[in-house]
């Protein structure tokens, strides 16, 4: 089962219009993206807590690390480019934190509120190798700066 992007904006639009709890929204939004696609096996969102710090927060699937800096990781990737992060292999990925041992490919978005600040990273992993596309990234970027837009 691969998700209807369509299908999932429309409902996380309808879902959120109007929130502006970041918190609100990552919960819903990682409910909803998980049960969407048989490929994520752990979805969730770290926050930006602190400078170059990010810490877990709503998420879907087994235990994440509680706390990654900036410098360490697909997430901190991420979040220290401002750049989409698509892994297809994460054993190829220098500087992989292993949360999971069944891990082996993962999509990490940046975050960003209306006001234009990073507020974290969104994280997809999958126990299937080279499990992501370009098309999956565009289309999350689009739902999530959408469902973010109203938060400052």
């Amino acid at each position: 089962m691969h998700v209807d992007y369509t299908t999932l904006a429309k409902t996380l639009q309808a879902l959120t219009a109007g929130e502006t709890d970041s918190v609100a929204l990552m919960a819903t939004i990682t409910c909803e993206v998980h049960h969407a696609d048989d490929r994520f096996d752990w979805t969730g969102f770290y926050r930006v807590t602190e400078p170059e710090l990010l810490k877990i927060g709503p998420y879907q699937g087994g235990h994440g690390c509680l706390v990654i800096p900036f410098s360490r990781g697909v997430c901190g990737a991420a979040a220290r480019t401002g750049q989409t992060q698509l892994v297809p292999d994460v054993e190829a990925f220098a500087g992989h934190i292993a949360c999971a041992s069944s891990t082996r490919s993962e999509l990490v978005l940046p975050v960003w509120n209306g006001a234009g600040d990073l507020i974290g990273v969104f994280d997809i992993d999958s126990n299937q190798p080279d499990a992501f596309t370009p098309d999956d990234a565009n289309h999350l970027k689009a739902i999530l700066k959408d469902c973010f837009a109203n938060v400052t």
